[in-house]
């Protein structure tokens, strides 16, 4: 009879294949929370603003030049006192009294989640439950602290684009 010793299966130890889950979790974590910053490559960049057309921004003031975006939507389309988020380009439109739109980017302010939880005036963050106004940005319950940044739109007619 031969003395043979048990060599161990040739593989990952125990400790890498738990690391690299956990490298994993985590990539998908941080994916989900997301980083963008709100720009959208479909849309004009923010910095262009309407011309001779009103403009409307959550508290910006209007720049100088023709507005370049797509059009987001008709005026019609937005309720008074609630809004009608736009996904694609991260923005909500909202309308708090008649004929006064204002933009706010879509994006938490908490950790970085991209929102589409709108219901009246309220959006609703699906990651971590906080709630901002689409008439005015603001928080209305945490965690996220900070309002939602004001984009620019412009209005022309019955028309509302991103400036």
């Amino acid at each position: 009879m031969t003395s043979e010793s048990v060599q161990p299966a040739s593989g990952p130890s125990r400790r890498t294949v738990v690391a690299a889950v956990g490298a994993a979790g985590l990539s998908v974590a941080l994916t989900a929370c997301g980083s963008d910053d709100g720009a959208s490559g479909s849309s004009t960049e923010q910095g262009a603003a309407g011309g001779g057309a009103s403009t409307a921004t959550g508290g910006s003031s209007p720049g100088a030049g023709a507005g370049g975006g797509a059009a987001l939507a008709k005026t019609a389309d937005i309720p008074e006192g609630g809004g009608k988020v736009f996904s694609d380009e991260k923005v909500v439109v909202s309308q708090p009294a008649a004929g006064d739109f204002k933009a706010f980017s879509t994006i938490c302010t908490h950790e970085k989640c991209p929102m589409t939880d709108l219901k009246e005036d309220t959006l609703t963050c699906a990651c971590h439950g906080s709630q901002f106004s689409v008439l005015d940005g603001s928080v209305k319950k945490g965690p996220a602290l900070k309002p939602l940044p004001a984009r620019q739109i412009s209005v022309s007619g019955d028309s509302i684009t991103l400036a």
